[in-house]
């Protein structure tokens, strides 16, 4: 394991992997020691980051003498398809590969998504490296092997649990998402400030916490200030490390992840995927997930307040995107955390003590959606 990432995730059995807060110019000797020996390799990207960032990472993959064949796909939530997956694996297969062939995923969650499962499956599993350009893909989606594309029926039903061997996220990225973008990946920051400490010994300073540091630097951070998001960063991901370290494959703990996700992802399918941003939809998702955590499992009001405040760093979808209450309850039959016909909640007792409640009522849900597209603090607080 190398001994200057900025964290490592600790798995057992030989699956442990670096997080690196790396320039892409770093990626092969990362790889290097990462015992990914110099050959072909995949390398999986979208039409917007291949414009910036293909040419630079395939010149230092072929200065360090990989021979990368590049597989460029349209950018958005559609690309999380069947159809898109299919043209990866014929591109692949037509390339040639073996088992000891690396895919480079190079792009934001989609890509990270979707790269992931064809390494996962292609062959019955080639090693995979994350090269995360948003700040979802690399502060959340880059870590814990999950994998996946979406079907009709819902987001992320067809995936697999497939460890990277390393991830190296370059901060310099970040520069150039768009506006948009770039508040829609503060919901995940957010959102592991808000839960961060669950399944922890108690240990961690709160004064060292991401919480903390979102109060004290959040100008710095929707500014962009460099210096604070390289800092942000390794203090974001560590979050989700320690769950997925605890919880490889969800069987109980990892599932706090999805705080703001039940709403989030039922707005995304009721709006139709790409109408929103799902950092969009998950801001608004974690609003909601508040009012409902002060109604149903006693958040303080001053944790609220908090918690409140941290939201508002996020961008929200605008209300010509957000669907009807009754679309929502629809569109939630299909998530993935259900059990049988009970639609599950990730609710927070306090700040860093999420659990996992079900059989909400249906005056719960409007009070929660009503106060969440309002942005009304004082109807949470009721």
């Amino acid at each position: 394991m190398s001994s200057d990432a900025a964290l490592t995730v600790s798995l057992g059995e030989g699956r442990s992997y670096p997080v690196h807060v790396a320039p892409l110019g770093e990626v092969p000797a990362r790889m290097k020691t990462a015992d990914l020996r110099a050959g072909r390799c995949l390398v999986v990207t979208d039409e917007n980051v291949a414009s910036r960032y293909r040419a630079p990472l395939v010149e230092a993959l072929e200065t360090a003498g990989w021979t990368p064949h590049v597989v460029v796909l349209p950018p958005g939530e559609e690309t999380k398809s069947v159809e898109s997956l299919r043209k990866l694996y014929d591109q692949a297969l037509d390339w040639g590969l073996d088992r000891r062939t690396p895919v480079v995923a190079l792009g934001g969650g989609v890509i990270g998504d979707l790269a992931g499962f064809a390494a996962a499956t292609l062959l019955r599993g080639l090693p995979l490296v994350h090269v995360p350009t948003s700040l979802v893909a690399q502060v959340d989606a880059s870590l814990g092997g999950k994998t996946g594309i979406n079907h009709p029926r819902g987001k992320n039903l067809i995936g697999a649990f497939w460890q990277p061997r390393l991830v190296a996220a370059d901060p310099h990225t970040l520069a150039t998402l768009p506006e948009r973008e770039w508040r829609g990946g503060l919901a995940e920051v957010v959102k592991h400030a808000l839960i961060e400490g669950a399944g922890t010994t108690g240990e961690e300073s709160e004064d060292g916490s991401l919480r903390a540091f979102l109060d004290t630097h959040r100008d710095a951070i929707t500014g962009r200030r460099p210096e604070a998001v390289a800092a942000m960063i390794p203090k974001a991901a560590r979050v989700k490390a320690r769950i997925a370290e605890a919880d490889e494959r969800e069987a109980g703990l990892r599932a706090v992840l999805n705080f703001g996700h039940t709403f989030g992802h039922a707005v995304e399918r009721a709006a139709g995927y790409g109408a929103v941003t799902h950092g969009e939809a998950v801001a608004l998702g974690m609003r909601a997930a508040l009012v409902l955590s002060r109604r149903r499992a006693g958040l303080p009001r001053n944790d609220v307040e908090r918690a409140w405040r941290l939201t508002q760093m996020v961008a929200v979808p605008p209300e010509a995107t957000r669907p009807s209450l009754a679309e929502l309850r629809a569109a939630m039959q299909s998530d993935k955390k259900n059990v049988g016909d009970t639609v599950r909640f990730v609710l927070l007792r306090g700040l860093g003590d999420p659990e996992i409640v079900g059989g909400l009522s249906d005056d719960d849900l409007s009070a929660a959606w009503s106060a969440a597209c309002e942005s009304a603090r004082a109807a949470a607080l009721a």
